[in-house]
């Protein structure tokens, strides 16, 4: 049974179809697409101070309309669908993020880590 599934996956792999799909704007403008989740993702433990609300804000637009688009595109593009689903949400996790820093007291809070629990010590010494 399973070299069987596998036969068929690998006489899928090497069809005509599928070298088609391989060398068409389908596939390979999803996949430059990428770039821009990935970045996206990267971004999400850096200092909020550093994001652009503008920036942020147009590639959320962008995303939706290309998610609207990836779904209605005849035949449907998956993958550029995954690509700007995966996009959109973490932008939003920027954008809210942006909000939090810029507009909520974000940018007031004390930092959290190991200062902390010294800056005590030292004010016993004093």
């Amino acid at each position: 049974m399973a070299a069987a599934m596998g036969r068929k996956l690998i006489d899928s792999l090497k069809s005509k179809e599928f070298r088609e799909y391989l060398m068409s704007t389908h596939f390979w403008g999803p996949v430059a697409n990428w770039g821009i989740p990935i970045a996206a993702l990267a971004d999400i433990k850096k200092d909020p101070k550093i994001i652009s609300g503008t920036m942020t804000t147009a590639l959320c637009l962008y995303s939706m309309i290309f998610i609207r688009f990836a779904w209605k595109v005849n035949p449907r593009n998956l993958l550029l669908f995954g690509c700007h689903i995966t996009n959109f949400t973490a932008q939003s996790v920027q954008c809210g993020r942006f909000v939090n820093y810029t507009y909520l007291g974000g940018n007031t809070k004390q930092p959290e880590g190991p200062s902390d629990a010294i800056a005590p010590a030292e004010e016993k010494k004093k």
